[in-house]
């Protein structure tokens, strides 16, 4: 079979046929009697082979030795195949996203763009400082939520984090659908970060998915849920600040999130009747935290408790509940 028809039926160029023969790849089995290349049968398998190569990303040098090496092995160098891949989908999914970032932001001109691709530069910057100043840079164009929301996520230093908790309180209710979607993150450290920042965004949006966050598997996801749901007046918070009492964990702004929600309108009895509860067969160390939580609400509603732990059997208990009745 002539050049021609083989670079038909193959679909590779009769320029690139004579490019394997230069470099040996392919070379076609015989000769026509005007010096035409014809290829034999078993020249256009290697042909499809040397393509089939060629689309995992194999140079024609490692095609030639994978024809001809029976000792290059393949899966070393799949492996650094598969890398280069992975860090070339990377790079464009980088480009991809910086894209929608500039496209989101609907930029009025080339300054717009420039201004927002110097923005994500910022926003990347391996310096905390120069993140921190990118995030509050004044900028006609702002910074989109989405993007906000993601860096905030991720964000491992506190003041970074805390200026870009800042610009997402300012966007209201706009960013906290994508702060909300950390909250399903297999990484607690994720959750978490989600929680503080939907703990400073107003609005019932941002409340509903604190209140969701409430039943979270990881204590330090869900305490901080509860503790930002209380101030709300999310009586769901009530199980998990209680437990936050017993065990000791943020203990004294617990006890505080009970008091406030004590005093909202039909919570005094489930508040009190939760700490309450807690009492019977608490060792002293968990009695003394929670007649502690019991100085934060109404005097009235916990004046009966009060009275009878001002005889308990541990002086610091007794003392305190004795100091609360006056």
């Amino acid at each position: 079979m002539l050049i021609g028809e083989v670079a038909r039926r193959s679909g590779v160029s009769s320029r690139m046929l004579r490019h394997y023969d230069t470099l040996g790849l392919v070379r076609p089995t015989g000769r026509t009697v005007g010096g035409y290349r014809e290829y034999a049968d078993p020249d256009i398998r290697r042909i499809f082979h040397v393509e089939c190569l060629r689309s995992l990303g194999l140079s024609l040098r490692q095609i030639g030795r994978a024809l001809d090496d029976p000792a290059f092995a393949p899966s070393e160098l799949i492996g650094e195949l598969i890398d280069r891949t992975e860090e070339r989908l990377r790079a464009e999914q980088e480009l991809l996203d910086r894209l929608r970032a500039v496209d989101a932001s609907a930029p009025d001109g080339w300054d717009g763009v420039l201004r927002m691709v110097e923005l994500l530069h910022g926003l990347a910057s391996p310096s905390a400082t120069r993140r921190q100043q990118a995030v509050l840079a004044p900028t006609d164009d702002g910074v989109p939520v989405e993007r906000l929301a993601e860096a905030v996520l991720a964000e491992p230093d506190p003041n970074v984090a805390g200026a870009l908790r800042w610009a997402l309180a300012r966007a209201g209710d706009d960013g906290v659908a994508s702060v909300a979607a950390g909250l399903s993150s297999p990484d607690a450290g994720v959750r978490g970060r989600a929680v503080r920042t939907l703990a400073e965004m107003p609005g019932d949006e941002a409340t509903a998915a604190l209140a969701d966050a409430l039943d979270d598997a990881d204590p330090g996801v869900r305490g901080p849920a509860a503790l930002a749901s209380g101030v709300r007046g999310v009586t769901a918070a009530v199980p998990v600040l209680v437990a936050m009492v017993v065990a000791g964990t943020n203990d004294v702004d617990a006890a505080e999130a009970l008091g406030a929600l004590s005093r909202e309108r039909g919570c005094e009895e489930r508040v009190t009747t939760a700490v309450v509860a807690e009492l019977d067969g608490a060792d002293v160390t968990v009695r003394r935290r929670l007649t502690q939580a019991l100085a934060e609400l109404p005097a009235a509603a916990v004046r009966d408790v009060l009275t009878r732990l001002s005889t308990d059997d541990d002086r610091a208990v007794a003392v305190l509940a004795s100091a609360l009745l006056g």
